[in-house]
């Protein structure tokens, strides 16, 4: 019998995404009331895994003109779905795009928030990932992480938010979301 290499897990698949980003995902997880206690006018965020930009796009209305997001995937599929909207919506001068890759965010700008929703389940070493956005982050900015509830196990989230922890980071607030679990941590 034949060795079969395992398969690597991949990122969810650009061209899939836009049955995750519709509507109901709007009605579900409004992101001005998710993340206004920690998101204002003429802030610099950074939206990573930003998938087709639900995040992104809601986040550039909230920094508005002043503001900078920084919509952040490694795959162009993503990114180009990102131009495509910001473009539409006329917020293509508030969102940058970054390429990253699987092992590096690739990102050496700093933010006042930082956010990762639903996919650091999906990085292959999130301890890298956990401390790269501590170093992104300027002093007392603030980290929001946020995991889905129905295939992420809570061993695997209490295990992020330990990672989180020993990155740096001091833990904020438990805020309800949506079919997550989410944190919300300060970089002192």
């Amino acid at each position: 019998m034949a060795h079969r290499p395992r398969r690597e897990k991949t990122a969810y698949p650009w061209w899939l995404a836009y049955t995750f980003d519709n509507p109901l995902r709007r009605l579900i997880h409004p992101a001005e009331r998710i993340f206004a206690p920690w998101v204002g006018e003429g802030m610099s965020v950074a939206d990573i895994g930003c998938g087709l930009g639900h995040f992104s796009l809601a986040l550039a209305h909230m920094v508005g003109p002043r503001g900078r997001v920084h919509a952040i995937d490694r795959q162009r599929g993503m990114l180009d779905g990102v131009k495509r909207r910001a473009g539409k919506a006329g917020l293509d001068g508030v969102i940058a795009l970054h390429q990253c890759d699987e092992t590096s965010l690739r990102f050496h700008e700093t933010v006042d928030f930082a956010l990762t929703f639903w996919m650091v389940h999906e990085v292959p070493d999130p301890d890298r990932l956990l401390s790269e956005i501590y170093v992104c982050l300027n002093k007392g900015g603030i980290y929001f992480l946020a995991e889905p509830k129905v295939h992420v196990a809570s061993l695997k989230i209490e295990a992020l938010s330990a990672a989180a922890l020993s990155a740096g980071f001091t833990l904020l607030a438990a805020p309800p979301v949506a079919l997550s679990r989410a944190f919300v941590y300060k970089k002192l």
